[in-house]
């Protein structure tokens, strides 16, 4: 990107910029290259209108969270990284129209942190989200969740910034949210709003430490890896099939290509080495898939995300 493109789109806004930032050590992996610009907003406006000029002038623009259920090719990628960390974007409000209730949360909120607090405020309705990394605004752009129940459950309504730079709101009347889905068309969540129900503080820690014992039980928490690599298919009758059940029949706990391996505790999930690069695991997911393909009969569904460069050159 040049020097005249970087001073068009952000020479005059209210952000903090890096350059070739190292964006692949930033994600769950902690593999993978860098970004040629990574942008931090420190107002909504200088969001809005970032995203807009991107728009304009057909600069490629991608939104980095926690760096969970992602891969960033070893090559980087081009244009512009979004990160919403400042303070203003990790913002939590509760009582937004008088009501006890009700949590406003900014996109950048941590979900470990956002559930911890909820807790400590004795606010029930988000406690399937323990134990699931990421933020506020990753998780609804993926209706994230599991077994438990999804982050979609309690959402009350969505702020959005399209992708030209204007800024919507949905209630939950018109959102759709379905497995790792929702009918919001592609955007940027800004914040989010939810109907929570007041419980005692103790319950509802109790049920978080219930729900993130489960999965610390059957996840590989403690290795490097991006969560589910696969979605879980859907079977002739229309229902969900573990995608860690068919990977795990097929005998493929354990199976590597080089630094990248399938977890012996979870099938779904690929866990890496300090060796690793994002060419290993992209090897693996689709050596697993063929396998499963073969075994099955079922083609898997990536649910990591994998980003790489585009080339198109800005205008």
């Amino acid at each position: 990107m040049t020097t005249p493109v970087r001073s068009q789109l952000f020479g005059d806004l209210d952000v903090s910029v890096e350059l070739d930032a190292p964006i692949g050590a930033m994600t769950w992996f902690g593999i993978g290259g860098k970004a040629d610009a990574l942008v931090r907003p420190h107002t909504q406006d200088a969001l809005v209108t970032l995203v807009a000029r991107c728009h304009q002038s057909h600069v490629p623009l991608r939104i980095l969270g926690k760096g969970a259920n992602l891969l960033v090719d070893d090559d980087g990628v081009d244009g512009i990284v979004l990160l919403l960390d400042d303070p203003l974007f990790r913002e939590l409000k509760f009582n937004r129209s008088g009501q006890v209730q009700r949590l406003h949360a900014m996109a950048g909120a941590d979900l470990f942190k956002t559930v911890n607090e909820l807790a400590r405020q004795g606010l029930s309705g988000l406690e399937q989200m323990a134990g699931i990394p990421g933020t506020i605004g990753g998780g609804i752009r993926m209706n994230a969740g599991g077994t438990y129940g999804c982050i979609g459950d309690n959402v009350e309504t969505v702020q959005c910034c399209s992708m030209s730079g204007e800024l919507l709101s949905y209630d939950a009347s018109q959102i759709e949210f379905s497995y790792r889905h929702t009918n919001i068309p592609e955007c940027i969540v800004v914040s989010a709003t939810f109907n929570l129900q007041p419980s005692q503080p103790l319950a509802v820690r109790a049920r978080v430490r219930e729900i993130f014992a489960a999965k610390q039980a059957s996840q590989p928490m403690a290795d490097k890896s991006a969560g589910c690599a696969f979605r879980n298919p859907l079977d002739r009758e229309g229902l969900r099939i573990p995608a860690g059940r068919l990977i795990d029949e097929a005998g493929l706990k354990g199976l590597s290509v080089e630094s990248a391996t399938v977890s012996t505790q979870h099938a779904n999930f690929i866990t890496t080495s300090p060796t690793a690069t994002a060419s290993h695991v992209r090897k693996l997911m689709a050596l697993v898939q063929q396998r499963v393909l073969d075994h099955h009969g079922i083609e898997l569904e990536p649910e990591i995300v994998t980003w790489e460069r585009t080339g198109d050159a800005p205008e």
